[in-house]
Formats: C-alpha cells, structure tokens, sequence
C-alpha cells in the first residue's frame, strides 16, 4: 500500500480547513448521507442544505466532517493519487458530486451502492457527504493571511461512522476529501484518505470502492 502514497500531507494545510468547521465560520453548504445495515442494504437516505440543520445538528455533524482533516496526518490521513483507468471512474464519479454539490441523488446512489457492496461492518453504519467551499486567502512571504482571494477550493468530505439505536452515529472509522488539498489548492489528482485505527484499517475503502 505505501507505493500509492503520493506524498507528505502538510499539517497546517489541513488545519487551515477544520478552522472553517465551525457554526459560527461554517465552510459546508450541504450535507447528504445513506444508513446502511451490516449486509450492506440501504435502510434510508437524506439530503439537506447545512444551514437548515439546527444549530445542535449543525455541532454534530461538523465534528463528524472535521475528523476527516483533522486526524493525524500521514498516518491517520494519508494523500494517494488516482491512476489506473479504474481509478478515473470514481474520480470522474466523485468530480460529478463536487460538482452538483451533493444534488443530484443518483450520483450519491451509485456511490452508496459501493460501499453497501464492499465496505465490511460489524453492524449498522452510514456514510456522509458534506460539500465545502473554502476562499482560500493569499499569504504574504511573512504567511500572513491578505484579504486578497487566490482561488475557491470546493470539495467533498466522506466520513464512514457505525450508528446506534435512532441513527445516533458514532465516530468516524474512515472517510476522504476529495480534491486533495495539495500546497493550499485544488489538486483533482489526489485523495486524502483517513483511516481511524491505521493497524486494522478499513483496506476496502481504498482498494475496492476507490480502486487505488
């Protein structure tokens, strides 16, 4: 698995992100998830625009986003590139979410079906899509932030988290951004891929649902 490593992650890159995952300095514009039971099957879905959420909905689910960037990086979160033809499908797939911003359902269905086909879970588990958008501001030679805009990086945060009970969910076990975030842009060839327990990891995200 290291020779898919495409390269070192920079810790202040991604904590440039989460710092945007706040309620009061909130990055994500739509949140959109299905709940699948241990063989896999979809027990239900959800689409919403983020800021109808309530305030306490809102707290949840940015701490479920903001595990994905915020994990340990290049041991936790590590960055892949996408290569094969196999691997340019999801790309394209997941190119199409950012870029409908989680609206269009049957994307989301092709991809929810991947992982009711693939992932393997000990019980019931969901998967969650946010899209974000983040002005990435421009940084003198002193790495000051200016007021200046360099680009819009717009991107998707999968997280994969076991539910309990009312489809109460616990912490992330793994999940990806996508674009990578690479030098504070927009990098379409790579994926930050987390895993939450990086001894025992959940290989079939990467190898069979993202093909790397």
């Amino acid at each position: 698995m290291e020779e898919r490593k495409l390269r070192r992650i920079n810790r202040e890159d991604m904590l440039e992100l989460t710092r945007r995952m706040t309620v009061k300095r909130n990055c994500f514009g739509r949140i959109a998830g299905a709940y699948l039971d241990e063989e896999g099957f979809v027990d239900g879905t959800f689409n919403a625009h983020f800021l109808k959420l309530s305030p306490a909905q809102q707290a949840t689910n940015l701490a479920i986003a903001k595990a994905i960037p915020f994990a340990e990086t290049n041991e936790k979160l590590r960055e892949y590139r996408f290569t094969s033809a196999n691997t340019q499908k999801i790309r394209q797939l997941l190119l199409a979410l950012r870029d409908c911003e989680l609206k269009n359902d049957a994307l989301l269905d092709i991809i929810y079906e991947l992982f009711g086909e693939h992932y393997r879970a000990k019980g019931s588990y969901a998967v969650y899509f946010f899209h974000g958008s983040y002005d990435v501001p421009l940084k003198g030679s002193d790495k000051e932030e200016l007021w200046d805009s360099e680009e819009v990086y717009k991107f998707l945060i999968c997280a994969v988290a076991p539910v309990h009970g009312d489809y109460e969910p616990g912490a992330p076990e793994c999940g990806f951004l996508y674009p990578a975030f690479t030098d504070r842009s927009t990098n379409a060839d790579g994926i930050a891929v987390f895993q939450a327990d990086p001894e025992h990891p959940h290989g079939e995200l990467e190898e069979k649902i993202l093909g790397l």
